[in-house]
């Protein structure tokens, strides 16, 4: 962001005095309602292609995202992960995916998902009484014990992979022998059902079928994708009536496709985009869609009577994917996607809350995925979430978890009872390596990536930057006039060397659930060879 670096509290006294006056109005029994929880993810969305970050740099807004944040708190330094998997198993398990082994995507049919022994955001919210359901791109494993409804979720619509690895049937060099595709094809959008008792019948290729029932609606085909966000958010609202009616608190985790590549989106929103940019951007014409299918979903809140007892968080999985033009997006930050410079993790992030996080603040904290895991455990009633699952515990399942959650409780820095953010610090991880550290305004890289399809370099002396008078990381340390700065701040590497030892010894007591991978041609050989051992 290109803003000064803002106080914290901006609001006038008298505005912060109707703020806590506002709550008592509202009444003693809304006030002890649970809230519901409605997370928005896009995709590979950029901070420069929401207007509330480029105050409409771009040529168009993107007016109902923006409301979030005008009603509520928008981040400047909030991070996600440099890649899909890893960006939200981040956020729904509130772990670093190193954790969990989910550092990368999986191909159809692959090993890689979530496990048993891994918490997630849905268990927890339903021992405080939660209906939850998870609406849109899964991509945490599409072997049948890796779907939402065996982790957690009520229910679950959506798909299992990145767009482009769904339309590659599509592709006119694509094998025309059936047999190919069934073996190695992605699944089609699948709705599911947690169930009390085991499913009877297995899938060749994706296994039992655990404690829920799916149904295959088809193949996510191009011409789907101009409207599956729309298919998808209706599939929510259903979700979200019936949990009204039921007059249970609900939490509705919604993935759009949009921005992913490739963008097929319908010939109004490319129209539309010739006043802005051009009638050929079709990250325009997909951003444009998107936000209105934000905007629906905020009405829907509104028709519900909900809104002033709902959190709503608006974010995506990782940094923009800028090189694929023009499908690509856009963000002022050094590269993109699949590294570990700021543009590849750090993300837009903006939550409302009425009656609890004051309208219009921006605040400048340091925050991660992880941290939002902890946080709404908070605001739904288990803020002693990280205590408990340290130690193990059931979740009222008969089963004992016992979890290292690295997310920390930002609930006081949300609601302004506190100016400073509980976290302050960051481990960047490229899939399964440790590459950089964040303290405060430090930041010291150890390996570097040049760019989405560029190769990892292994630093002989680390680069350092100060994120704050830095924040594009635009001073390469050597060769340069900057190049003593590394000489001049050596003490720095002390402090850092204590975190990524004290990070470091969590392991040996909270053992990953499986092995982190990375999507390089020696995993892929390592695979092959398993395969044909079997």
């Amino acid at each position: 962001m290109t803003r000064k670096y803002l106080p914290r509290r901006a609001a006038t006294l008298a505005a912060r005095l109707l703020f806590l006056v506002l709550p008592v109005l509202g009444g003693a029994a809304q006030a002890a309602d649970k809230p519901n929880i409605v997370v928005i993810f896009g995709d590979d969305i950029g901070m420069w292609n929401l207007s509330a970050y480029s105050r409409g740099a771009m040529g168009y807004r993107t007016p109902n995202i923006d409301s979030i944040a005008k009603g509520g708190a928008i981040f400047s330094d909030h991070y996600a992960q440099p890649s899909c998997t890893a960006g939200r198993a981040a956020f729904i398990t509130g772990q670093l995916p190193i954790r969990s082994g989910m550092t990368t995507v999986s191909q159809p049919g692959g090993p890689l998902g979530l496990k048993p022994q891994t918490v997630t955001l849905a268990e927890v919210l339903k021992t405080q009484g939660y209906t939850s359901g998870q609406f849109g791109k899964n991509h945490l494993g599409d072997r049948n014990e890796h779907l939402p409804t065996v982790h957690g979720f009520d229910e679950f619509f959506g798909n299992l992979y990145h767009l482009n690895t769904e339309e590659e049937p599509e592709d006119v060099d694509y094998p025309s022998d059936p047999g190919f595709k069934k073996r190695y094809g992605p699944r089609g959008v699948l709705h599911c059902y947690a169930t009390d008792s085991e499913t009877s019948g297995e899938d060749p290729r994706f296994g039992k079928w655990g404690r829920q029932r799916c149904e295959d609606t088809g193949a996510l085909t191009r011409k789907r994708m101009e409207t599956v966000d729309q298919e998808l958010i209706q599939a929510s609202f259903k979700f979200m009536d019936k949990a009204v009616a039921q007059k249970k608190p609900f939490f509705a985790w919604i993935n759009t496709t949009r921005m992913h590549v490739f963008t097929h989106t319908p010939n109004q929103y490319l129209e539309r985009c010739k006043q802005f940019t051009s009638g050929e951007d079709e990250h325009c014409a997909g951003m444009l869609q998107h936000d209105e299918d934000v905007g629906t979903v905020l009405k829907k809140l509104d028709d519900l009577g909900i809104t002033d007892n709902t959190i709503v968080i608006y974010s995506t999985d990782n940094g923009p994917e800028h090189e694929t033009y023009p499908f690509g997006g856009t963000s002022p930050y050094r590269s993109t996607k699949m590294t570990t410079w700021e543009g590849g993790v750090r993300v837009p992030m903006m939550v409302r809350w009425p009656g609890h996080i004051p309208a219009g603040e921006e605040l400048n904290g340091i925050q991660s995925h992880e941290d939002l895991f902890t946080t709404l455990a908070a605001a739904a009633g288990m803020p002693d979430v990280r205590e408990r699952l340290a130690k193990g515990d059931d979740l009222g399942t008969g089963v004992v978890k016992k979890n290292y959650i690295d997310g920390l409780d930002n609930l006081a820095y949300w609601e302004g009872k506190t100016d400073q953010s509980a976290r302050h610090e960051i481990f960047y991880y490229a899939e399964s390596r440790l590459q950089a550290v964040r303290l405060d305004q430090w930041k010291a890289h150890f390996y570097t990536r040049d760019g989405y399809y560029g190769s990892t370099t292994t630093l002989e002396m680390p680069w350092l930057f100060n994120i704050r008078q830095d924040p594009f990381e635009s001073y390469d340390q050597a060769p340069g006039p900057r190049a003593n700065l590394l000489q001049k701040k050596t003490y720095l590497f002390n402090r850092m060397t204590d975190a990524i030892v004290a990070h470091l010894k969590t392991f040996r007591d909270f053992p990953p659930a499986q092995k982190g991978v990375s999507l390089s041609f020696d995993q892929l050989k390592e695979q092959i060879t398993k395969q044909a051992e079997k």
